[in-house]
């Protein structure tokens, strides 16, 4: 069953479980207010580090090291594995530092199925300080434990929600927010963006660039072609760099298999948002999902801070 939970999606959201290994990450979960249900260990060493008051309602049970190494799927175990409820973010206590450094940042994630990429990117989203992390159908499971691994402790740091339908996400986005897409994918997009001086000094919003029917509907396999080819909308195109922030403001971060889907794009549409281009040299292939995907976030961040700076010191010394 050990195995059996890390490994089946369908099993996991069938019995409501999740499995984590590690020191850190239970340490983690348990700050957070996850529910332990069963801890198998190797030595009472690793014991005394973790939380007391949470260890007395769980069921421990000492294994050999030899267990947990057949059980793990990691090359060096630490002989630590927990089996937790399925947390559910809104009962969930997040760190004080991360709510307190929170901006009014969103993000997207559209048919992102790596899971050492979308890992990767909710820790980017942490360490940028995302409100939330909103998943849609066609994302890998966040509980899938190679997420996890690369997650590095984020799912326990901010709310993510995940398997959404697109009909869902406008309702648990905050009113009159912009959505943004950065759709690294697409090449026609960056070609029709302005390259050199000129292009990189234009004005914020000035280079303009007609998404054309390049998105295409997710297929349900990596394998499986992509469907016909569909109408989106007109995004206006600008540099990442630019000014985008509006607040408050989601960013659409699209998996390197399919790109945007349509959907990602009306909301885009909808909200007058912008498509967010990352100039690349000619020649050079699409940027990784989470290489795109931190680029943008913590460029977010530093706009909405460097416009909290000139907000605060327009109340000190306010224009006469």
């Amino acid at each position: 069953k050990v195995v059996t939970i890390a490994k089946s999606k369908k099993f996991r959201d069938h019995h409501g479980k999740v499995l984590l290994e590690g020191h850190r990450l239970i340490k983690d979960a348990l700050e957070a207010g996850a529910v332990l249900q069963t801890l198998f260990f190797s030595t009472v060493g690793h014991l005394k580090e973790l939380p007391e008051a949470e260890l007395k309602r769980a069921n421990l049970v000492k294994v050999k090291f030899e267990d947990i190494k057949s059980w793990s799927d990691l090359v060096t175990p630490q002989g630590l594995i927990g089996i937790f409820s399925k947390p559910n973010h809104a009962k969930m206590s997040y760190p004080a530092a991360q709510l307190t450094s929170s901006l009014p940042l969103l993000l997207i994630c559209d048919n992102i199925r790596d899971p050492g990429n979308l890992g990767t990117i909710l820790r980017s989203a942490a360490g940028a300080g995302c409100e939330k992390v909103l998943l849609t159908k066609g994302c890998v499971d966040p509980w899938e434990p190679k997420v996890l691994r690369a997650g590095m402790g984020a799912h326990f740091r901010l709310p993510i929600i995940a398997n959404l339908d697109w009909e869902a996400v406008p309702s648990h986005l905050p009113a009159r927010v912009q959505v943004c897409v950065a759709d690294n994918k697409d090449p026609g997009a960056q070609a029709s963006v302005p390259r050199g001086a000129g292009g990189a000094g234009s004005a914020p919003g000035s280079p303009k660039a007609l998404v054309k029917s390049k998105a295409r509907a997710a297929p349900e396999s990596e394998d499986e072609e992509g469907a016909a080819d569909v109408c989106v909308p007109e995004l206006a195109a600008q540099y990442y760099y630019e000014n985008w922030t509006q607040t408050p403001v989601a960013v659409v971060i699209g998996g390197e298999t399919h790109g945007l889907s349509p959907d990602a794009l009306h909301l885009a549409a909808s909200t007058g948002g912008k498509r967010l281009v990352i100039p690349v040299v000619p020649g050079v292939d699409s940027l990784n999902s989470a290489i795109a995907a931190g680029i943008v976030l913590f460029e977010g961040k530093r706009q909405l801070l460097w416009r909290h700076k000139q907000e605060d010191e327009r109340q000190k010394f306010p224009v006469v």
